[in-house]
């Protein structure tokens, strides 16, 4: 037997009952159904399983962080990122600015504010980032030190070196 005869495995000519007539089959020019065609045994076909929908979508957009130096359009914010770039002659690390506009929808970031950028779909024709909030780091930490020492944290809850003065 040839190799195409094993994988298409073709039922005998006197099944297919053609008539010159009328078509028995709703396919034309006598073609057989494919409920007729007898499946290949020897490749098995998995079928592809999709991801379950509650797990949370990889989301592999760019991001970026940099500090807002105009804020005066209507829910439009210009953050400056600054990123380091070898010097193409002097191979010295170099700081490379670029502005962009960012989305800014309750108007909430000033100039000055440290903003991560989200790539979204485009909103205009020059903004293609959302402006989200960053979390202020500690970067006075001497201070901080220093107010544990002195027990002038706030932390809502009196010392014991405080309540024994009360007391």
């Amino acid at each position: 037997m040839s190799l195409t005869a094993l994988f298409l495995q073709l039922p005998p000519l006197h099944s297919l009952k053609l008539s010159s007539s009328t078509p028995t089959t709703s396919f034309l020019h006598g073609s057989t159904p494919l409920s007729q065609l007898s499946k290949p045994n020897s490749c098995v076909i998995h079928p592809v399983s999709k991801p379950p929908s509650f797990l949370p979508t990889i989301r592999a957009m760019r991001s970026l962080q940099g500090k807002v130096v105009c804020a005066t359009n209507d829910k439009t914010v210009a953050v400056e990122v600054t990123r380091l770039a070898p010097h193409p002659k002097y191979k010295r690390r170099v700081r490379k600015k670029k502005k962009y506009q960012a989305h800014d929808p309750d108007n909430q970031f000033k100039v000055g504010d440290i903003v991560q950028l989200e790539e979204s779909k485009p909103i205009s024709k020059t903004k293609t980032f959302l402006a989200i909030p960053v979390p202020k780091r500690n970067s006075n930490s001497k201070n901080a030190v220093a107010e544990e020492a002195d027990g002038t944290q706030q932390l809502g809850i009196p010392l014991e070196s405080q309540q024994q003065l009360q007391a």
